[in-house]
């Protein structure tokens, strides 16, 4: 063959030219050669592949490589550990369970006359930071950084159910533990106060001890550590001053309790009454909770609008026709009306449930107006009358005795200037005249009237008083003041002050 060919192999058509008459080829039978044979090339094999080990041996190693330089960046460094725990090599969730777990299994064994007893952590609900503290490490010591392995251990603070734990020692050593009492706090009807029983102390194994001994144990990586199983007081769940502190609160709140509007507490709860709708329960940590009988509430607060709403009241200030201001005859008023009797009660239970019963009720208010009240004492001496005169209109009238005439009373614009009660009158008896009588020897004759009510000066010893000594109103009979019953006398007494103006006229 040319060419640089290579033949591998040489057949023959089916349809070359062999002797027919032979019958063909058989085994061990001569084959005669085709005069005019024809040949044709097989096919050649394909040359074998290339075999690349050294680039997958070096794609393995790289993956390799980077998956360790991916763990490096979230797993731990060797050698830390958290108290006794090791957490070297760990992701942080693993760390987190890893502390966990070893805190849970960790046992203090109580050992005592009765025998030993165990507790785990798990028994005494003792917890730790876990997650905390595996974040801690893995952040100060990450294992790509070398320089931050084989660190000092992480502190990590044990911390127990109290609860939890004082009934597993409870269960673990019977024999040792009396039951505390609570403390408690209830309404005293003879004091109308809330009184305190105090708590008693029972006895137990001392559950900060065994605390103390687990975290011990933990800290040093130890499973197990033996303690003396010693009787310790054990407090009650509501302690004494917890109780007495309740108790305060509540009976501060009784005094204060009440419907208000503003500082005015228009509607006071008695204490009895406050008492009556309080339920006390315990609550968390030793506490005592306060639950309010709203139902009870609500049946006085329907009261409410009754005792709240009212008009307004205008003051009332006296001056004289001077405008000088006498006195405030009333102080104004603000009127008020209750908006909604709408859960007023759910809302004073919800105070009452804080120890606060002074509950603000919603008001609408009305302003007060304020009027100048002139008022006049004016005495018609002709007609024997007094007039009293509120801004030039007559508000009453009576008859009087005025002063005769020789002692008359005098004419005149003047004002009250004094009020006495009661006071002994004397002065001298006067001629038809004026002129001072005298006795024999020449000595002033003189009259003492005693217990004279109700006296208002206005006029030098001039006065507006009551008089006992006769009814004969309407002339005059006095040594100059103005008498009157002294029914009368007291109701110009209370209805003028000093400086109210007083007109004597013809």
């Amino acid at each position: 063959a040319g060419g640089g060919e290579r033949v591998t192999d040489v057949v023959t058509r089916p349809d070359a030219g062999v002797d027919e008459g032979a019958g063909g080829p058989t085994s061990g039978d001569d084959v005669t050669v085709p005069t005019d044979p024809t040949y044709e090339w097989a096919p050649v094999e394909p040359e074998p592949r290339k075999r690349r080990i050294g680039l997958w041996i070096g794609i393995g190693a790289g993956a390799v490589a980077l998956g360790a330089a991916a763990a490096s960046l979230v797993l731990i460094a060797p050698g830390t550990s958290v108290a006794g725990v090791h957490v070297g090599f760990m992701t942080q969730g693993a760390a987190a369970d890893a502390i966990s777990g070893r805190l849970a299994e960790t046992t203090v064994v109580l050992a005592g006359d009765g025998g030993d007893a165990r507790v785990s952590g798990a028994d005494l609900g003792a917890t730790v930071e876990a997650q905390a503290l595996a974040e801690t490490a893995f952040a100060e010591h990450p294992l790509w950084n070398v320089t931050a392995w084989f660190p000092e251990p992480l502190d990590a603070p044990v911390a127990i159910d109290e609860a939890v734990a004082a009934e597993a020692l409870a269960a673990a050593v019977p024999a040792m533990y009396t039951d505390p009492v609570d403390a408690e706090v209830a309404f005293d009807a003879d004091s109308t106060a809330y009184v305190v029983t105090p708590g008693v102390d029972g006895t137990g194994v001392d559950a900060g001890a065994v605390r103390e001994s687990l975290a011990t144990a933990f800290a040093a990586g130890e499973t197990t550590i033996e303690v003396d199983a010693v009787a310790s007081p054990v407090s009650p769940e509501r302690e004494t001053y917890v109780a007495e502190a309740t108790a305060a609160r509540l009976n501060t709140m009784l005094d204060e309790a009440g419907f208000y509007v503003g500082d005015e507490r228009v509607v006071p709860i008695e204490a009895s009454t406050l008492a009556s709708w309080i339920t006390l329960s315990p609550g968390e940590r030793g506490t005592l909770d306060i639950a309010v009988d709203e139902s009870a509430v609500q049946e006085v607060v329907d009261t409410l609008p009754e005792a709240v709403n009212r008009d307004p009241v205008n003051n009332k200030i006296l001056v004289n026709m001077a405008g000088t201001t006498l006195a405030e005859e009333n102080e104004g008023t603000v009127g008020r009306e209750l908006e909604t009797t709408d859960g007023i009660a759910a809302g004073f239970s919800e105070q009452v449930a804080t120890a606060n019963g002074a509950y603000q009720l919603p008001v609408v208010e009305t302003p007060y107006e304020t009027a100048e009240v002139v008022r006049l004492l004016e005495v018609d001496l002709s007609s024997q009358m007094l007039y009293l005169k509120e801004n030039d209109r007559v508000v009453d009238s009576w008859a009087i005795s005025s002063g005769q005439s020789n002692t008359p009373t005098y004419t005149g614009r003047y004002t009250v200037h004094a009020h006495l009660t009661s006071q002994t009158m004397r002065g001298s008896e006067r001629d038809a005249n004026g002129d001072v009588l005298r006795d024999a020897n020449g000595d002033p004759v003189t009259y003492t009237t005693p217990d004279v009510k109700w006296v208002m000066y206005f006029n030098g010893d001039q006065a507006f008083h009551g008089v006992y000594w006769h009814s004969n109103w309407g002339t005059p009979m006095s040594h100059g003041c103005v008498g009157m019953p002294e029914w009368r006398a007291e109701q110009i007494f209370n209805w003028t002050a000093n400086g109210t103006d007083v007109w004597i006229h013809a």
